[in-house]
């Protein structure tokens, strides 16, 4: 009993850190960007192509270059855990794994 459950839990640690794991938009496969929630075969396929002209400098240049993504869907996607070049869209909500800044204590 005590062996199964503690497959469970390293089951759902495994599956946890994979959920949370950021994806470039530089490095990843097209596999890799279809795992991003609101990514489908489409659009990886999209930026995908976007790649081979060259590398996506920012997140401008990403939203500039891939059809579709405009500053709403950039920050959903980022918030889903893409990223360019390392670094997540200004503004976008705190990526899961990410530490949140401490609230304020109430008065």
């Amino acid at each position: 009993m005590l062996k199964k459950l503690m497959l469970v839990v390293a089951a759902l640690v495994a599956t946890m850190n994979f959920a949370f794991a950021q994806v470039d938009v530089n490095k990843a496969d097209a596999a890799a960007l279809d795992s991003v929630n609101g990514i489908g075969p489409a659009k990886s396929k999209a930026i995908l192509e976007e790649r081979k002209k060259g590398e996506f400098k920012d997140w401008n240049d990403f939203q500039q270059r891939v059809k579709g993504v405009g500053e709403k869907n950039a920050l959903k996607l980022s918030a889903a855990g893409l990223v360019v070049n390392g670094k997540g869209k200004d503004g976008a909500a705190v990526a899961a794994g990410t530490p949140a800044k401490p609230k304020a204590a109430a008065k």
